[in-house]
């Protein structure tokens, strides 16, 4: 079922148990409860007399967008903040547009560190020496990995 399917088929109850909303939003009930305890669900979850979580059918809009937001390597705590600006009544695009450029500079620096260890990767097996000198056992794990440091000291 999609997400506005299910908006419409409960809109007319007033609030869902976890369970109906783990089994809409294809969420946890551990992940659901993990969200709601940092305050990423505030304000579509209330307490019943019985201490159970309720949730506003709207929860299914906010779990999508932390779902989206998330898989774009966005951090709950900067998703938290993003919520914060959209429930006082702002719309967050600004800040989601910043924390996405600040994602896409740590993606390239990440690139780049993997293509560091890329090369160096190819530079020892280039060099590999399959019969190593029997000769540093006693000083050395592995001649292959351990030469460079040898010859530095």
């Amino acid at each position: 079922m999609n997400l506005p399917s299910a908006m419409n088929q409960f809109a007319t109850e007033t609030t869902l148990k976890i369970g109906a909303v783990a089994s809409l939003s294809g969420l946890s009930i551990k992940t659901i409860r993990y969200y709601d305890e940092l305050g990423l669900l505030e304000p579509e979850v209330e307490r019943s007399q019985t201490g159970y979580r309720l949730f506003h059918v709207r929860v299914l809009n906010r779990l999508n967008f932390i779902r989206q937001a998330q898989s774009l390597g966005l951090s709950l705590t900067d998703i938290k903040v993003v919520l914060s600006v959209h429930d006082r009544g702002e719309l967050p695009c600004a800040q989601i547009k910043q924390r996405l450029q600040e994602q896409v500079v740590r993606i390239d620096q990440k690139i780049h560190d993997l293509q560091v260890l890329r090369s160096n990767l190819q530079t020892i097996l280039a060099q590999w020496a399959d019969h190593p000198a029997t000769d540093l056992r006693s000083q050395i794990i592995c001649p292959n990995l351990q030469s460079e440091h040898l010859a530095q000291k």
